[in-house]
């Protein structure tokens, strides 16, 4: 489903294939095979600019395909044209990587990491791995991988909670399959991780899909937020409260309207707005719009 269009909502879109060369191994995109922008990041260089990366692949849908991020830049998040720059981080296959999914990327100790994650042909050994970069345009790979999980472990996100790192990502009661969950580990460091802890479980059981991709956590007056995708309809988002990041449970869940998926909350230090931003299969490329987020359960 495509869409519509929302007031002042602003789109990144495939390249015009006459002003950007084609990503490796891949035709530039044309109008009789457009890309979709799945899940993705955006991050605010020391300049200003803003910039996107994203699972990016030719419609239709080929998720086990996916093997290159989108790196797009534009000069704001109010209508500015994008340029799309050369793809990044590219599946290693050398390294028994077969695609490359759900980027996410902090800034630290002056440096950009972007946390991963590596599909493989065992879908209960999903790799959760981080490369570095100085620029945002050069990405160099931690040659160690963070951990392994499944099944199909993938969306990270990271942050940190005054105390220590906390990275969310998708997972399973057990790496064969089980009830859907959300997997929160901590670190001084962003290297070293901890064991998964549960910080959400959904009363769904399975292996791929189900209602907790997607995790995006921010701050809410005395209190956090889980958002994460809703497994009936494509396009929608769902948000529970917790006064505990560790911790989110369905007696916290809050009514909300969000036709996103994929959302990501992003925050922008120029003008204290907030906005949420919406990705995924045919959709044409990334909606960002404004969201207000009241504090409190």
């Amino acid at each position: 489903m495509v869409p519509r269009r929302e007031e002042g909502s602003t789109h990144a879109r495939p390249p015009d294939p006459r002003r950007q060369a084609p990503p490796a191994r891949r035709p530039p995109p044309s109008a009789a095979e457009p890309w979709y922008i799945n899940d993705h990041t955006l991050i605010r260089a020391s300049d200003g600019r803003w910039h996107v990366f994203g699972i990016w692949h030719p419609e239709p849908a080929d998720p086990l395909d996916e093997k290159v991020f989108l790196h797009a830049s534009a000069a704001d998040l109010d209508g500015s044209d994008w340029t799309i720059h050369d793809p990044v981080l590219s599946a290693r296959t050398e390294l028994g990587e077969t695609h490359v999914w759900a980027p996410h990327v902090v800034r630290h100790q002056g440096r950009c990491w972007m946390f991963y994650a590596g599909g493989t042909a065992d879908h209960t050994a999903y790799r959760m791995t981080v490369a570095t970069s100085d620029d945002l345009f050069a990405w160099t790979p931690h040659e160690q991988i963070l951990f392994e999980d499944g099944f199909d472990a993938r969306d990270p996100m990271v942050l940190h909670d005054g105390e220590r790192w906390l990275l969310y990502y998708t997972r399973n009661a057990a790496p064969e399959g089980g009830f859907h969950q959300v997997g929160v580990r901590t670190s001084e460091d962003l290297l070293t991780w901890s064991e998964p802890e549960v910080a959400y479980q959904s009363t769904v059981s399975g292996t791929v899909g189900g209602p907790t991709e997607s995790p995006f956590v921010v701050r809410a007056g005395e209190g956090w937020i889980l958002f994460v995708c809703e497994s009936t309809q494509y396009d929608r988002t769902l948000a529970y409260f917790s006064t505990d990041p560790r911790r989110f449970e369905d007696s916290g869940r809050i009514e909300v309207d969000l036709d996103e998926h994929c959302a990501e909350i992003v925050g922008d230090p120029a003008d204290g707005r907030v906005r949420i931003t919406g990705g995924g299969w045919g959709r044409g490329g990334l909606t960002i719009r404004e969201l207000q987020i009241q504090p409190g359960p």
